[in-house]
C-alpha cells in the first residue's frame, strides 16, 4: 500500500520538523534510528516509556545473521562479551542442531539479556545524533494528499500536546502499536499460547551447555544460560490457562519444569517473573504512503526458535539504508526502492511466523499421532544434512535470502559473508553505511551515481559483487560486464 491516507486532523502549532521519526525505542527503533543519524539524518525517536523505566524484557538470543549486522555496525565483539555462546540446540529431547556448521563469523547462538543489546544500540544513537523524547506518547498522524511530510500528534510526559513532522515515520512500537492503529491497519492472527510463564532465577544444578528444551504435551520448558549465574526459564502447562494478571510465583515454574524435564535444577532466587500469552499476528502492509512498520509492530510470533527480535533488527537493517539513500537523492527511482522494503521483509515475516509456530506445535505435541509426526521431524532433522542445514539457516537467519530479477546471477538477493578482501572483511568495509563493490584485482574503480567503496579479492577471482549496505548482493556477474554495473549501481 503506498496511497497517503489522511489519518486525522488537529488544530495544532507549527510542527517541528525533522527527516525522519521513529516510534518506539526497543532494539529495532534503536538501530534504524542510529543507522539514520549515522548517514547526517535528523532523526527524532519518541518512546512512550520514561527514561528511567526498566526493562526487563523477553528476548534473550541473539542469531548468527543479527550477529553479523550488529558487526557492520562495530558492535557485535562488545556484545559478545555480555552473553555466553551456544553452540547446538537442543529440542524435543531427541534433536541436537549444530551450530557450529554455520558458515559466518559467528557460529553459534549468543545468549544475552536483551537489555545489553538496547544499551549498545541507544549509545551509539546518541553518539550519531539521535534527539530522544522519552515520555512522548502517539496520538495520531496526519498524511495530507499531495504534501511530501506526515506530521505526528503527541503528548508529553507533563501532557502538553505538541506536533512534529517528517519525510517518513516508522513505527517501532511494538505489539500494541499506536502507529499501526492509527493507519487502521488490522493485525490478523491469534493466540497460539495462553499462560506462558517466564523467570530469570539461579540454579542449584547446572543443566547441560545447550540450550534445553522439551515438551510432554502437557507441559513444555526450556533453560538458556545468561553465562554470568543467571538462567532464562520460560514454561507452559496446559492445566492452567489462566489471564496475564493472575498471580505467578516460582513454584509454579518449578512445577512446570519437573514435569517438562524431569527436574527444576534446583532453581530459586527468581530476580523477575511474569506471565504472558504468546500470538501468532501480521499486518498486511508494511507500508502506507509515508509511515513504515518494523518489528513487532508488523508481526509477533511465538517465542520458539527466539526469532523475534533478530527478524526486527533485520526489518530496520533492510529499511534503514534505503530510506537514506532516498533522503540523500541516491535513487533513481524512489518508490520502487521503499517499496522492496515491503516485498522482501513481509515474506520473511510470514517464514518465521511458520517456522516458530511449527516448533511450538511440535513442542505441545500430545496425541500419539503428533508425537509420531514430532519424531519424524526430529529423524529428518538429525540425519539428513540439506534438511538440518535448511533449519540452521532459517532459524540463525543466515540462510534468508531476497527474490531476484529473472535471469539475475545466482548469487543476488543473497546474504554476502564475511569475505577477506585486500581491503579487510566485508563486515569492517559495510561500516560506513554504503555500498561495497567487490571486483578482481586491480580493477579501476568506476564512476557511481551513489557512494560505495571498492574493494578487491585477494586472489584471482573473476567474480564482480555489488554488495548493499545491509550486506545483501544487489548485483553480480562472473565477467566484465560495466553496462550492467552502471545499470546496478543507477538502480
Amino acid at each position: 500500500m503506498t496511497g497517503t491516507p489522511h489519518t486525522g486532523t488537529s488544530a495544532s502549532p507549527t510542527p517541528d520538523t525533522t527527516d525522519v521519526i521513529v516510534v518506539g525505542a526497543g532494539p529495532t527503533g534503536l538501530l534504524l534510528a542510529g543507522d539514520l543519524a549515522a548517514q547526517g539524518l535528523s532523526v527524532t525517536l519518541l518512546e512512550r516509556r520514561p527514561r528511567e523505566a526498566g526493562n526487563m524484557t523477553r528476548a534473550f538470543a541473539v542469531h548468527a545473521r543479527t550477529l553479523e549486522a550488529l558487526d557492520t555496525r562495530d558492535l557485535a565483539d562488545e556484545l559478545i562479551g555480555t552473553g555466553t555462546r551456544l553452540t547446538g540446540l537442543s529440542l524435543f529431547g531427541k534433536l541436537r542442531l549444530d551450530l557450529s556448521r554455520l558458515h559466518s563469523r559467528f557460529p553459534f547462538l549468543l545468549i544475552t539479556p536483551q537489555y545489553e543489546v538496547e544499551r549498545l544500540l541507544e549509545r551509539r544513537a546518541r553518539a550519531a545524533g539521535v534527539d530522544f523524547r522519552f515520555g512522548a506518547e502517539l496520538l495520531g498522524l496526519d498524511q495530507p494528499a499531495g504534501q511530501d511530510t506526515v506530521t505526528a500528534r503527541t503528548r508529553d510526559a507533563d501532557g502538553t500536546p505538541t506536533t512534529l513532522s517528517a519525510r517518513y515515520l516508522v513505527g517501532t512500537d511494538g505489539m500494541r502499536s499506536a502507529v499501526r492503529q492509527a493507519l487502521g491497519l488490522p493485525f490478523p492472527g491469534r493466540s497460539v499460547i495462553r499462560s506462558i510463564v517466564l523467570a530469570d532465577v539461579r540454579l542449584a544444578e547446572e543443566p547441560a551447555g545447550l540450550l534445553t528444551v522439551n515438551g510432554v504435551g502437557d507441559a513444555f520448558a526450556f533453560i538458556a544460560p545468561f553465562g554470568d549465574g543467571w538462567y532464562r526459564v520460560m514454561g507452559w502447562n496446559r492445566a492452567r490457562q489462566v489471564a496475564d494478571t493472575e498471580p505467578v510465583e516460582l513454584d509454579e515454574l518449578r512445577e512446570i519444569a519437573r514435569r517438562a524435564l524431569g527436574t527444576d535444577f534446583g532453581m530459586h532466587d527468581a530476580r523477575w517473573i511474569s506471565r504472558f500469552h504468546s500470538d501468532e499476528r501480521q499486518a498486511p502492509a508494511y507500508r502506507v504512503g509515508r509511515v513504515f512498520l518494523a518489528g513487532d509492530a508488523a508481526h509477533v510470533h511465538s517465542p520458539a526458535g527466539g526469532q523475534g527480535m533478530n527478524t526486527g533488527l533485520q526489518d530496520a537493517a533492510n529499511l534503514s539504508w534505503k530510506l537514506a539513500a532516498v533522503l540523500k537523492g541516491h535513487s533513481a527511482d524512489p518508490e520502487a526502492l521503499l517499496d522492496s522494503y515491503q516485498s522482501e521483509r513481509h515474506p520473511v515475516g510470514t517464514a518465521v511466523l511458520r517456522s516458530s509456530g511449527a516448533i511450538v506445535r511440535l513442542a505441545m505435541a500430545r496425541t500419539p499421532l503428533q508425537r509420531a509426526l514430532r519424531s519424524a521431524v526430529a529423524h529428518l532433522l538429525s540425519t539428513v544434512r540439506p534438511a538440518s542445514h535448511k533449519a540452521l539457516g532459517m532459524i540463525s537467519g543466515i540462510g534468508i535470502s531476497y527474490g531476484a530479477p529473472r535471469h539475475a546471477h545466482r548469487l543476488t538477493g543473497t546474504r554476502a559473508p564475511d569475505l577477506t578482501l585486500a581491503e579487510g572483511r566485508l563486515h569492517e568495509l559495510l561500516r560506513d553505511g554504503t555500498f561495497v563493490l567487490v571486483t578482481p584485482a586491480d580493477s579501476a574503480t568506476p564512476a557511481s551515481p551513489t557512494p560505495l567503496v571498492h574493494a578487491h579479492w585477494t586472489g584471482d577471482r573473476a567474480t564482480t559483487l555489488l554488495v548493499r549496505p545491509d550486506g545483501y548482493v544487489a548485483w553480480a556477474s562472473e565477467r566484465p560486464d560495466p553496462e550492467g554495473l552502471r545499470h546496478a549501481l543507477g538502480r
